[in-house]
Formats: C-alpha cells, sequence, structure tokens
C-alpha cells in the first residue's frame, strides 16, 4: 500500500516564493531555489511550484527558474503556471520537473490533458482546480487567481478531467488559503468522492491535526501547504512526527524524526526536560544530516 505524502507548495510571484492569503495578498517569503532545498532537507516528499504570474502575464513557464530549483532538491517535483501546448511540457521535463500542473489551459483545452497524458503518461499531469463556496454546499471552479468563474463544479470537473486522463488532481480552495483554520472538508469529500485517482489538498492548513483529518477522508493521498512550512525549521518533520503517531502510515527518512515527542497543544514538540537537553550537548551530528 503506498503511503500518504505530504506536500510542499511553492507559490512563485515576481521571481520570489510568496506566502498566499486568499489569492489576494501576498507577502515574499524567499526564492525558489531556498525554499526547495529547505523543504528536500526536512523531509518533504513532494513539491509543487506554482508561477502565479506566467498565465496572467501571457507568457510560458520560467524554464531557467524551473531549472534553477530542480537541482536543489531530490524530491519529485510538480510545476505548474503558463502551460499552453505540448512543448511547454516538454520544456519543463527537460528542465527538471517530473511532473505537470495544468489549471487554465486545461478548461480551455480539455483536449491538451488528452494529448498530455498520451504523450508523456497519466503519471506526468497533474489538473489544478481551484474552488470557491458561493453558497451553502455550492462551490464553483474558478481560474485567473481565483476571479473569474467558469461555472463548472469542482466534482464534476475533477471526474471530466479524469476521463480525459489526469493522473492526479490538485485541489485547493481559495476561501481557505492562508487561513490556517483546516481544510475544506467537504469540498474534498465532494471531489475524492467523484473520482478513482489520486487527490492532493491544499489550502487551510495550519496545525498537524489538519493533515490527520484531510487525510482520513477516502481518496485523499496527499496534503499540502504552503505557508505552514516557511517559517519553522522541521516543520514537516514535526507534522510528520504528529501524523506517525496517531497512526498514519507516512515516510520518515530524515536523520531527526521525533518519534518519542510529545505535542503541545498548538502542534509542537513539547520541550523536552533539562537533562535530556545537556546531554544534547555533547552529541556529535553531522551537519548533512541535520
Amino acid at each position: 500500500m503506498l503511503k500518504n505524502r505530504v506536500i510542499g507548495c511553492l507559490i512563485v510571484k515576481g521571481g520570489i516564493v510568496v506566502q498566499s492569503t486568499g489569492f489576494r495578498s501576498y507577502l515574499p517569503v524567499g526564492r525558489p531555489e531556498i525554499a526547495v532545498e529547505f523543504l528536500n532537507s526536512w523531509g518533504i516528499d513532494e513539491i509543487v511550484l506554482l508561477d502565479i504570474d506566467a498565465t496572467r502575464e501571457g507568457r510560458g513557464p520560467d524554464i531557467g527558474l524551473v531549472a534553477r530549483a530542480s537541482k536543489c532538491g531530490l524530491v519529485p517535483l510538480t510545476v505548474g503556471g503558463g502551460i499552453r501546448h505540448i512543448d511547454d511540457i516538454r520544456d519543463l521535463i527537460h528542465a527538471g520537473a517530473d511532473k505537470v500542473s495544468i489549471n487554465k489551459a486545461a478548461l480551455l483545452t480539455p483536449v491538451l490533458v488528452r494529448e498530455a497524458a498520451a504523450v508523456f503518461g497519466s503519471q506526468c499531469i497533474v489538473v489544478s482546480i481551484d474552488a470557491r463556496q458561493n453558497s451553502p454546499r455550492k462551490w464553483e471552479v474558478y481560474s485567473d487567481g481565483g476571479r473569474v468563474a467558469t461555472g463548472k463544479e469542482p466534482w464534476t470537473w475533477a471526474r471530466e478531467v479524469e476521463r480525459l486522463g489526469a493522473g492526479e488532481i490538485f485541489l485547493t480552495s481559495v476561501d481557505r488559503d492562508g487561513g490556517f483554520n483546516g481544510y475544506d472538508l467537504e469540498l474534498i469529500s465532494r471531489v475524492a468522492g467523484a473520482v478513482t485517482i489520486p487527490v492532493i489538498v491544499c489550502g487551510g492548513a495550519g496545525h498537524p491535526k489538519h493533515f490527520l483529518e484531510a487525510l482520513g477522508i477516502d481518496g485523499v493521498s496527499a496534503v499540502a501547504a504552503g505557508n505552514f512550512f516557511h517559517f519553522t525549521e522541521h516543520s514537516v518533520v514535526v507534522a510528520k512526527a504528529y501524523l506517525k503517531a496517531v497512526g498514519i502510515d507516512i515516510r520518515l527518512d530524515t536523520y531527526p524524526t521525533y518519534g518519542e515527542a510529545e505535542f503541545a497543544e498548538n502542534g509542537r514538540i513539547l520541550k523536552k526536560p533539562d537533562p535530556v537537553l545537556e546531554e544534547l550537548i555533547f552529541e556529535f551530528i553531522p551537519k548533512e544530516v541535520i
């Protein structure tokens, strides 16, 4: 059985990684290469790199940025933003991408999903779905950074792209983005229940328990977050340790695993007793495995 995945989502605007809130407010974080390097060293399973300026500016993917970022990590890299043609996908793969995420192009030209899956394989093609809740129990797919309504229901669109050959769905709640209040579990449940391909969920993670809640939904194979991982060293390892402690089948392949750690109400690791910390002073840990 495949293990559940924890994925880091890097939103790139103006060539730098930003913290996104509601797809409208952005705060700078740093260079994509550095963000990839840190996520990789902290034990992330995959990275999704989304250039949100590309489509808006009417240009193709930033191949140079992808080439630089891909050299800084050893985990699978999914890249989105500005993809319009098969050649864009080919260029991204040559630059180091393992998978591509298609959003607006899939909405405008659904046949692109079928053609891309035929050329590169379904495992390479991720369709990104950005959804907003417009009224109770009613959600709609949006494009153009969550600004343009499409009239499509997220679960209906998910079924359609699966039929076209998509290998995964990357589902983001625009309403929950950057809020730290948890994933939109009802939206996730309806989309995951409509397809048989893996669903990656994003938007709203602010505590390890939010990952646990989403992974409890049938059909969800991966949880993704951006802001949650940006500002705390080892946040990926801590989140994985939390999930492992409650029985979630997760990959732990970093030197520190926090396997015997206890957790505070906020999901952080509780401070160890002073005698334990004093012993750590004399423990040699090579730099490359910190």
